[in-house]
């Protein structure tokens, strides 16, 4: 039985999301679930889809259309579904165990992009599902909690799923010890996938809880101040504990934050949550051994974490040293959350990228022209040092975005926007105001070149050739160098085929950008060879020209491109190559 909850798990969607409450009365239960569904809403799900069947309220976030359908329901109705639903009897539940009324038909999300729904209701509709989810509620609640009881942990089996859970205390004036124990938890099929998550699982998840706590303490601080409990208490000390509790054992979350949008905020906050985990992370099936832009990638992302840790351990050391925070700081400070925003209301409202205003080399071409685009992309080719000066640094960026598809990642450095001119040294790209002076000797430079954008003016603006081009009409692209591409030049065999895939119409631009990764990739394997040849094997000057012509590279431009290239090269590839020639192989003598 509990094998097919896990394919139903696994087939019907991504993870689940819960919020579970340990009740004093009734133990662990399950308060409110999201689930994404690809297949059709479940029974009772769908039934307000009809504009005039009851309240809509309907917003865009971040690709989600939330529109929480609510629809009385007949009392005949409310019963057929309550007998029908997995989840425990009316009689086995008290306040503190319900979260929607039993005739609410619970919420749903539509994601357009996917047609994916985003539902929530107190308990899965599916038995299956329900099961998976009633135990680990019960774990999470139990005997899998870290210590001090409040905190993340990950639990779980192939067989049942994999959670991440996270329990926490909620202020209650009312309860046992002044608090209530909750949690949130995550369950997935994917080991992996949820392990990996756990950095974003954890930081969004203690938003939704400081959140929580914070509007629960509101409470519990004015009920204090209003009705000592504490001094109550201490009066009554010799009360029988039940008759004392009589009455006050059972608070809804509502109650207890004062919020009565508190499902509908929770449902957008899962929902989102949801969304943004399955979109976060990709699978990509590699083929073969990894290309030097993959190993020079995963290179950067190690130092990035290197550094991230290292700067993480500063910080720690700084805050054992620096004073008390004020109260509530420190969770702010741990989560990184913003403290003038709703967690629970807003976390789906993020600023969407700003479009690239170039879409495509292609595009930039016909902008530029073909003249400016072939000395910009052959300066680009053999390493000299591009500047763009304008005014928009959203249009420098893009232009930047373009054109290192053209190199190697390991070639590629960028200085976005800055105030100053830097040196070549420091970055291939480099973006600039249109105040900033540039230094003369790097104008008159035949290793720079310096592309200005300016406002054209309006007898001289040109038609817009496509859609993509009415925010560029508005410009006037100068391309200058001090050692210009003369028109009847060769230059790089890469560039001649890459303006006869961008000039050809019958190749669509995904098209053309994969031949620019064939060609990269078939450069790249010529700098391999040409790197083992001269750095490694240190052959003399006549077997490298041989090879270059060998190669089809004994061109001028063709040798600059390839010595330029070489610094890319990342370095696993360098370190195995070095290692090779220790061996003991490597040192015997050639014949």
């Amino acid at each position: 039985m509990m094998r097919m909850a896990s394919c139903c798990l696994q087939d019907t969607m991504n993870a689940i999301v819960a919020l579970c409450h340990f009740c004093e009365l009734h133990g662990p239960r399950t308060l409110f679930c999201t689930e994404v569904l690809h297949a059709p809403l479940p029974q009772g799900a769908g039934n307000g889809d009809s504009p005039g069947q009851g309240e809509q309220a309907e917003e865009e976030e971040g690709g989600i259309q939330m529109s929480s359908r609510i629809r009385a329901h007949s009392p005949a109705e409310g019963a057929s579904a309550e007998s029908s639903s997995p989840g425990p009897k009316k009689s086995d539940m008290c306040e503190g165990c319900r979260s929607l009324a039993a005739g609410h038909p619970g919420y749903i999300s539509h994601d357009k992009e996917t047609s994916i729904k985003y539902v929530s209701h107190q308990h899965p509709n599916h038995p299956q599902l329900f099961s998976i989810v009633r135990q680990a509620c019960v774990r999470s609640l139990s005997c899998e909690v870290c210590p001090g009881r409040e905190g993340p942990i990950f639990f779980g089996d192939e067989q049942h799923g994999f959670v991440f859970s996270h329990t926490f205390f909620i202020k209650d004036s009312l309860a046992r010890g002044f608090q209530r124990w909750y949690s949130i938890i995550a369950i997935m099929m994917d080991r992996i996938y949820l392990i990996n998550s756990w950095p974003f699982l954890l930081g969004k998840i203690r938003g939704i809880i400081d959140e929580l706590q914070g509007k629960a303490l509101k409470v519990f601080e004015t009920e204090q101040f209003g009705c000592p409990q504490r001094a109550q208490r201490m009066n009554t000390a010799f009360t029988p504990f039940l008759h004392q509790r009589n009455g006050n054992a059972a608070r809804s979350l509502t109650s207890l934050t004062s919020d009565d949008n508190l499902w509908a905020c929770l449902h957008t906050s899962f929902a989102w949550l949801l969304k943004a985990c399955g979109s976060r992370l990709t699978e990509k099936l590699l083929e073969g051994a990894p290309t030097e832009d993959t190993l020079v990638q995963m290179e950067k992302l190690a130092d990035l974490e290197e550094e991230s840790e290292s700067w993480d351990n500063s910080e720690a050391e700084e805050e054992e040293k620096a004073p008390v925070l004020p109260e509530g700081a420190e969770g702010r400070e741990l989560t990184k959350c913003p403290t003038d925003s709703s967690l629970l209301s807003d976390c789906g409202n993020w600023q969407p990228r700003k479009l690239s205003v170039f879409k495509s080399l292609r595009h930039m071409r016909q902008v530029l022209g073909a003249p400016s685009f072939r000395m910009l992309a052959w300066h680009v080719l053999m390493g000299n040092q591009v500047i763009w000066k304008s005014r928009d640094a959203d249009l420098v960026q893009s232009a930047f975005e373009v054109l290192r598809t053209m190199l190697p990642v390991g070639c590629v450095r960028i200085i976005p926007y800055s105030n100053q001119y830097e040196e070549a040294y420091r970055c291939n790209f480099l973006g600039l105001s249109p105040h900033v002076q540039i230094p003369s000797h790097v104008l008159a430079s035949e290793f720079a070149v310096v592309v200005e954008a300016h406002s054209a003016p309006r007898s001289s603006l040109h038609p817009a050739r496509c859609e993509d081009d009415q925010s560029l009409s508005k410009y006037e692209f100068v391309v200058t160098s001090g050692s210009p591409v003369a028109a009847d030049r060769v230059g790089p065999t890469i560039l001649n085929k890459m303006e006869a895939a961008l000039t050809n119409q019958n190749l669509s631009v995904g098209v053309v950008d994969q031949c620019l990764v064939c060609l990269k990739e078939e450069w790249m394997n010529k700098v391999k060879v040409l790197f083992k040849f001269t750095k490694v094997d240190s052959r003399p000057k006549e077997d490298t020209q041989k090879l270059l012509s060998i190669l089809g590279a004994s061109e001028e431009d063709n040798v600059k491109l390839l010595k330029f290239w070489m610094t890319g090269l990342s370095k696993t590839y360098k370190s195995h190559l070095m290692s090779t020639v220790r061996s003991p192989t490597a040192s015997e003598p050639r014949n």
